[in-house]
């Protein structure tokens, strides 16, 4: 089936029908599937939770205002003096996220489901031939981006890290933080997720997929929630043709990166970051 097709709405259940089609589609039996989605979807659970709530960097502190008090050090003081307490609250949550979307699932992997991590889309697979409906998903996302930068809210809300033009340190660590999380979390949501739940739901393990993936974007306004839906459906379709995670990876770090490095081009401190 040509890449092009799995963006076409008119061959959605076509496509849906070759993978329920495919192995290793309902390949386990009634009491295997039923064991199966109980592990996969409990784990489900105590990821979003620990994700949710542990992401914040007000743990961070904390837990280091704990850990000083027994070594007899302020940390958080030392942080705030020495400019980096915002970028180890960031490297706190992409911490939090790989704890959460990756360490958990794997154990569940490799321990209950007796199956290599590495099945798990972290293979390239042939995200090569699926290229085109890669680009297509992120290419009118980009010039909605083009068309939001251009308001001044949108130079105040990205980057995220509020010291990203500060120096090339900060910049490339942030992005390698902001990057990293995009990471773990195709693997949790088109990796584990699709992968682990496959075998006893078919295709429609891409339908449970998309609402915990909608649901994480709650929090933001409703356009960008609604179109999860469709992006989420979109990406999980790719992941499981391609066999792999790396094309969804790279729409969400086209696109993070496009978000940031526009905000940072009409900011009037983004000379002190290009200049050598």
């Amino acid at each position: 089936m040509k890449p092009l097709t799995h963006l076409n709405p008119a061959h959605i259940l076509s496509i849906l029908d070759a993978i329920d089609a495919e192995a290793p589609s309902y390949s386990l039996d009634r009491r295997a599937s039923l064991r199966r989605i109980m592990a996969v979807l409990a784990c489900v659970c105590v990821c979003l939770l620990l994700v949710h709530y542990g992401k914040y960097s007000s743990n961070l502190r904390t837990l280091l205002t704990w850990f000083g008090a027994i070594q007899g050090q302020d940390f958080i003081a030392e942080l705030r003096a020495n400019g980096f307490l915002e970028l180890a609250g960031y490297a706190w949550w992409s911490g939090v996220h790989l704890v959460g979307y990756v360490l958990l699932p794997a154990l569940v992997i490799r321990f209950i489901l007796k199956e290599r991590v590495l099945d798990m889309g972290w293979r390239w697979g042939e995200t090569h031939s699926h290229w085109l409906g890669y680009l297509l998903l992120v290419t009118p996302i980009l010039f909605f981006v083009y068309l939001v930068s251009l308001g001044q809210d949108f130079v105040h809300h990205y980057p995220f890290y509020g010291q990203a033009s500060r120096s090339w340190l900060d910049l490339i660590a942030w992005e390698l933080l902001y990057i990293a999380q995009f990471v773990f979390l195709e693997f949790f949501f088109r990796g584990f997720m699709l992968n682990a739940l496959r075998p006893a739901l078919g295709a429609n393990a891409i339908w449970v997929m998309c609402v915990p993936y909608l649901m994480i974007h709650f929090p933001k306004l409703w356009l960008e929630a609604t179109g999860a839906i469709l992006f989420g459906l979109f990406l999980g379709i790719l992941a499981l043709r391609s066999r792999s995670i790396w094309g969804g990876v790279a729409v969400h770090v086209t696109i993070a990166l496009a978000m940031d490095f526009a905000a940072l081009w009409r900011k009037s401190g983004l000379p002190d970051v290009w200049l050598p």
